[in-house]
């Protein structure tokens, strides 16, 4: 897509559209592009220990040495040299809501996110394009000895030698070249660490919104849910549009030890000038239970494999997605299970809706190792075409390295049928609200995972995809 134009027309989706002008006495960014003057400003500015600005050089230069992905969609239109890959509010990161300036306070109340914090979650972090500018967490939970801080202070306090240890191990910046160009420019992010035996009765959440226009977001994640303990986590996300590109090109490291539990939630919902090169990766030790689930909406392009290292016996995973693509979308999806442990178990449930010409990919891949007997999987991939225009592809790939264990796959594609569509007109809908309904039905399995609120963002998400033109 031209520089001119670089995004497809939208639908009405003014709750998140709305966006601030960034002056330049409120923000500072870095020129556009990438070389080692830029990483070096960004390191100087985000008062970088000497190993992470040695760790930063040596992911541009793996960068700059690694080559695009030539097997899903299309990039070649993403011009780092046209992309702000660090943009910062002027403001230092509040722990009271009434110190965040105006305009990113408003942003963020029209979003719902201080409602959401008072009625529902134990703590929450807010990003606006490269920082935080809001952190906090609820007294009960800190006093059960709960970390929930932004990712900088963390690294700078006595968690130091913690972040140290983990950071982009999980996720190293060989493993393709936007993780490099993230551990090259990362900002702002989580860290969550949850002792021993700690169970969080009520969610943490993160929010990023990426206002800057031509921007980049790259926030890092990393949790921590330490042996027997209990964390479920929510991540939200979204940006106005734009008719110049932007990139999200985020990292999310989760570490679930010995008998723990970690559910991660996250509604994705990008505009369609957006790139989304996100990578998320947990490893789970004996005993311990790792649950996925995602929404995927919005953004032009999608790279997006949620995978889960499956280490210690008797461990699990679940993962429960939905994407959601549109006209001039190419949306490239899935998950990926790797069995190291004996008796692992993991179940893929991935289902794809498309619309008006948008395409999407289910791609999973699942990994049994010779170690891993007795293991068991089951992968169920549905996807739902709207229109003939409409492309759904399902490339999933195994590669089972013992006799001794469970395979299951099962994927269908298929059309609304007019049946239906005619039994629920003959009840009094029109037309519109019968496509409305069967697809909300399709999408209930993983709707019913959220939490209340997000489950209901979910299904406006699907009713505003439905009604608008696109």
């Amino acid at each position: 897509m031209s520089e001119e134009k670089t995004q497809v027309t939208d639908i009405d989706r003014s709750l998140y559209d709305f966006r601030y002008e960034e002056k330049d006495k409120d923000f500072f960014k870095v020129r556009k592009g990438l070389d080692e003057s830029i990483v070096l400003r960004i390191s100087e500015e985000k008062k970088d220990p000497e190993w992470m600005k040695d760790f930063r050089l040596k992911c541009l230069k793996i960068y700059n040495e690694t080559k695009e992905p030539d097997w899903g969609p299309d990039i070649h239109d993403l011009d780092i040299q046209k992309i702000v890959t660090y943009v910062k509010p002027k403001t230092e990161m509040a722990a009271k809501w009434a110190d965040v300036p105006q305009d990113i306070k408003e942003t963020f109340e029209k979003l719902g996110i201080p409602e959401a914090e008072r009625e529902s979650l134990a703590g929450v972090g807010a990003q606006y394009d490269s920082e935080l500018v809001y952190h906090n967490v609820k007294d009960e939970v800190a006093a059960q000895g709960v970390i929930y801080t932004d990712l900088e202070s963390a690294m700078h306090g006595e968690y130091a030698d913690m972040i140290k240890e983990h950071f982009m191990r999980l996720v190293p910046p060989t493993d393709h070249k936007f993780a490099a160009l993230h551990g090259a420019v990362w900002s702002g992010g989580s860290f969550v660490y949850v002792p021993k035996n700690v169970h969080v009765k009520i969610p943490l959440q993160s929010y990023f919104r990426l206002n800057a226009a031509g921007a980049g977001q790259f926030e890092h994640t990393l949790i921590i849910v330490d042996e027997g303990a209990d964390l479920h986590f929510i991540e939200g996300c979204s940006a106005p549009k734009y008719n110049v590109a932007n990139l999200h090109a985020g990292c999310v490291e989760l570490f679930v030890a010995k008998n723990a539990h970690l559910r991660y939630s996250t509604i994705e919902n990008w505009s369609k000038n957006m790139y989304n090169l996100n990578t998320k990766r947990a490893i789970v030790e004996k005993g311990g239970k790792m649950e996925w689930v995602s929404g995927s909406f919005g953004s032009h392009v999608s790279y997006l494999y949620p995978t889960t290292i499956l280490k210690g016996e008797k461990s699990l995973c679940e993962f429960t997605g939905i994407t959601f693509s549109g006209k001039g979308q190419d949306l490239d999806t899935g998950a990926k299970m790797i069995h190291i442990g004996k008796n692992t178990s993991s179940v893929i449930s991935s289902k794809s809706i498309s619309k008006s010409g948008g395409k999407n990919t289910y791609r999973s891949s699942v990994v049994v190792n010779k170690s891993a007997t007795g293991s068991k999987v089951s992968v169920n991939c549905d996807s739902l075409m709207l229109d003939s225009e409409s492309n759904s592809d399902t490339i999933p790939a195994m590669n089972i390295m013992t006799d001794d264990c469970d395979i299951g796959h099962e994927a269908k594609i298929g059309r609304i049928s007019n049946k239906a569509i005619f039994y629920l007109m003959s009840r009094g809908m029109s037309e519109d609200e019968a496509r409305a309904m069967i697809v909300s039905g399709f999408a209930n399995p993983v709707s019913k995972e959220l939490p209340l609120e997000y489950a209901v963002e979910m299904n406006n998400l699907i009713q505003l995809e439905m009604k608008g033109t696109m």
